[in-house]
């Protein structure tokens, strides 16, 4: 198996031969050089990149997959607070490498399909699809370390609104069941 140094990963390689002599890629892809990825996060420090390790191979039934694992942080904006947030993003992944939708539509449920053109994977874009992927919809600071805290000791530590006790309300019917008592 060979292995590529912890720098830069390459934007573009062969993946099909890469499978065929089970190589691991292992580097970084700077955050800076992802401009989908750029626009859904609020930042990151500067000359962040996401750690990648990328292991080429065939499976039982000579398909090319691709196993992945990442790692990045970068700054979320917590849907409580507004206020900037450090969020680490993992993921583990394997792939189907595939050139048609028709390949895509045979991969079993288990892999997912990256499509490629014949020699031809931007790993780059492999990077930056799976962290979208792995971006929380809602990303929120714990509760104890939220600014937004004190906004929020109105709440039950389960989340819901603190029911205030409040006087009794009567019954608007209640005059309809004294009417019918004094009927009888």
């Amino acid at each position: 198996m060979s292995k590529a140094s912890n720098a830069e990963l390459p934007k573009s390689v062969d993946p099909y031969r890469l499978a065929e002599h089970k190589t691991t890629l292992e580097g970084f892809v700077p955050l800076s050089g992802l401009s989908r990825f750029r626009e859904a996060v609020l930042g990151f420090e500067d000359g962040a990149g996401c750690q990648v390790r990328l292991s080429f191979s065939q499976d039982s039934e000579r398909r090319r997959i691709v196993s992945g694992k990442l790692d990045a942080t970068v700054d979320l904006e917590c849907q409580r607070c507004m206020s900037p947030m450090a969020v680490r993003l993992t993921s583990d992944f394997v792939l189907g490498l595939v050139t048609t939708d028709e390949q895509a539509q045979q991969l079993p449920r288990d892999l997912e399909p990256f499509l490629t053109e014949d020699f031809n994977a931007d790993l780059w874009s492999m990077v930056e699809d799976e962290l979208l992927l792995v971006l929380p919809p809602f990303p929120l600071h714990g509760l104890d370390e939220c600014p937004a805290r004190e906004d929020l000791e109105a709440y039950e530590p389960d989340g819901g609104p603190v029911e205030h006790e409040s006087p009794a309300k009567e019954n608007p019917f209640s005059v309809l069941a004294d009417l019918k008592k004094t009927k009888h």
